[in-house]
């Protein structure tokens, strides 16, 4: 039976039963339509909002599945997404009707102790690198929950506890296997296709499918000092203020998020603040355990916390501290800045919005990341905004469709009111599904993303990767 596809081109296309059975006989994974009872769940990814359906799915088991995937759809002009672990705020990974590249099987880690890198395929998660990474007490930098895709973190930039020391997970690429749009292989390394290098580490999936990335690794853990300190909702002024001053002066062993939420009924917080608003700290100092333990102990003493989990933990739990707050199936909307600091103007406008919080599940995040990212020039990566120390997140978050407008328009309102504490900035990977050019514009800053359309034009004329948050030709 013939099936019909969608194209890049906006119109459709025939794949005649046997097109579709010699694509078939050529990839070795399974190759899967909505007849198949896999099909539901693979084609759902974390955002809950994104209810795309395509028609074909390519579960890849290797990069010569990936190759075929491609050059099948080149041939037909097929409309074709990527998905690595399926986590990207705007659903990327999922494009209606044409061909979903699914590389979500490909989990392979590899890790030299001695040169201190690490190889992982693009289906990988962060908690499958650091569980390999830990076994010799080493750490790529990743970001902050274990269950997000390496792939989409990596060439949207990435950060996380480790940022503050090291820069921008792209900044610590060694290379990258990467398949073009034409369906060739190639390896992008700093002497070895470095142009493409430069693109891949920041600017998205715009130039190809990246089928596995090389990291350095430092030493951390495996045990490190972490966790999170809340106190009442009322004090959030207060530790907002004293959290400015405290983080401003850390070392760069230590990293922070800042929350303002609605208490979850997390085991770590007593019953008595469940449903009601806390300010939290998370922490992670990973450099020598008695450091951290001086370095966090004036925010230790602030106020009356009404909680304080900071002990000594094993470095892959930490990472997975926050995968409560971001369970599969929800739904979100999210909305972002870079901050050049967090001043009073910012605490009063973020604590005034977080008492309209309409969900329990909703927060604004204050990650810190000011230190090695901004010691090397703007135009070092697509990644740019090296002047930004904090990613303020303002992150809608929610179970039922009913609930949709509530949510989306405290996210926007937020973002409006905080626009003018921000550098302008932007991160690529928060970006939700309707935001166009002037965004991407602020991601990349325009010299970046100039450059990045020569080397679109060069790599990918035809703009068959634009299944993504897109670079123009």
């Amino acid at each position: 039976m013939a099936l019909k596809l969608a194209q890049m081109d906006g119109g459709s296309v025939e794949i005649s039963a046997d097109d579709l059975q010699s694509f078939k006989a050529a990839f070795k994974g399974r190759v899967l339509t909505a007849d198949d009872a896999e099909y539901e769940e693979v084609r759902k990814v974390w955002n809950a909002m994104i209810d795309r359906r395509p028609g074909l799915v390519a579960r890849c088991t290797g990069t010569a599945d990936v190759v075929q995937a491609v050059r099948f759809a080149r041939r037909h002009g097929l409309l074709c997404s990527v998905r690595g672990g399926g986590h990207n705020i705007a659903g990327l990974a999922v494009c209606e009707g044409g061909l979903m590249i699914d590389m979500s099987l490909l989990r392979g880690v590899w890790v030299d102790p001695v040169g201190r890198t690490a190889r992982a395929q693009a289906g990988c998660t962060l908690g499958d690198v650091d569980r390999e990474t830990q076994l010799h007490g080493l750490a790529a930098v990743l970001g902050f929950v274990s269950a997000t895709g390496i792939a989409g973190l990596t060439v949207g930039g990435g950060f996380g506890y480790l940022t503050r020391r090291h820069g921008w997970t792209c900044d610590n690429l060694v290379s990258m296997e990467v398949v073009t749009a034409d369906g060739e292989i190639l390896r992008a390394s700093a002497d070895e296709h470095e142009d493409l290098f430069w693109a891949l580490r920041g600017g998205s999936g715009n130039f190809g499918i990246v089928t596995s990335f090389e990291y350095r690794l430092y030493p951390v853990g495996p045990e490190i000092l972490g966790g999170a300190i809340a106190w009442h909702g009322d004090d959030a002024r207060q530790v907002l203020e004293a959290y400015r001053a405290f983080s401003a002066e850390a070392p760069r062993e230590l990293a922070s998020v800042a929350v303002l939420r609605i208490a979850p009924p997390a085991p770590w917080l007593p019953k008595e603040v469940h449903g009601k608003p806390i300010v939290a700290v998370f922490v992670c100092h990973s450099g020598r355990i008695e450091d951290g333990e001086a370095a966090l102990a004036p925010l230790r003493r602030l106020g009356r916390p009404v909680a304080d989990i900071v002990t000594r933990r094993p470095y892959t739990q930490m990472q997975s501290l926050l995968d409560a707050t971001q369970p599969k199936g929800r739904r979100y909307y999210w909305k972002s800045h870079y901050l050049p600091a967090i001043d009073r103007r910012l605490i009063e406008i973020a604590t005034e919005h977080a008492g309209r919080i309409r969900s329990p599940h909703s927060a604004i995040l204050m990650f810190q990341i000011q230190g090695a990212l901004n010691e090397l020039p703007t135009e070092h990566s697509p990644a740019g905004n090296r002047d930004a120390a904090y990613v303020l997140n303002i992150t809608g978050s929610w179970e039922q469709p009913s609930d949709d407008d509530l949510n989306i328009r405290w996210a926007r309102e937020c973002f409006e009111a905080t626009r003018a504490c921000s550098t302008g900035g932007t991160y690529i990977n928060f970006l939700t599904e309707e935001e166009g050019p002037d965004r991407i514009e602020a991601a990349y800053g325009r010299t970046n993303l100039a450059r990045l359309a020569a080397l679109k034009r060069k790599y990918d004329p035809e703009d068959f990767f634009r299944h993504t948050k897109r670079v123009s030709v």
